[in-house]
């Protein structure tokens, strides 16, 4: 199997272009950054189905080896319809920014500062519990314990007196 290196340098290029679009504060940068890496991811995909071949279509004639795998074609297709859909939703975005602010940028926003200097211990979620109280049974305690007391008429206990393995 021969990858034609153009192709490879290519996708390459398209791929660190699009990363270097993805990482600006403007819309439509980031528009062009996500179209060009998924045209390549479209790219790496079709080199990785191997040279062009005859269509995956069954003949008679043609042996099993001589077929053109139908699943990286299946594959590109879906990846164009989900990048048009994220297309479309990124332009609606810009046109309504654009409505909203005349502009296309994205904003620093305060409490995305505030979130992203505030430290990561905190002292409340952080902290040891010294004794917590389970409403649940241990291992060691019998939830039977009262059954003896109880009685069809009364089937609450009234007992005083605990037994061994009581919560109470």
């Amino acid at each position: 199997m021969t990858i034609d290196a153009v192709l490879l340098i290519m996708m390459g290029v398209m791929f660190a272009a699009a990363i270097y679009l993805l990482m600006d504060r403007t819309l439509t940068r980031i528009m062009f950054g996500l179209m060009m890496f998924t045209n390549a991811a479209n790219l790496l995909i079709i080199i990785m189905a191997g040279p062009a071949g005859l269509p995956p279509i069954f003949r008679d004639d043609i042996a099993a080896d001589e077929y053109l795998d139908p699943l990286p074609q299946a594959l590109t297709l879906t990846s164009i319809v989900i990048s048009f859909a994220v297309t479309a939703f990124i332009l609606a975005l810009i046109y309504r920014s654009w409505v909203l602010a005349r502009r296309d940028e994205v904003q620093v926003d305060i409490e995305d500062i505030q979130v992203a200097e505030q430290p990561t211990y905190d002292a409340e979620d952080d902290a040891l519990i010294a004794d917590e109280a389970s409403e649940f049974l241990e291992d060691h305690e019998d939830p039977n314990i009262y059954y003896e007391y109880t009685t069809e008429a009364n089937p609450n206990v009234d007992t005083a007196e605990p037994k061994e393995g009581d919560r109470w």
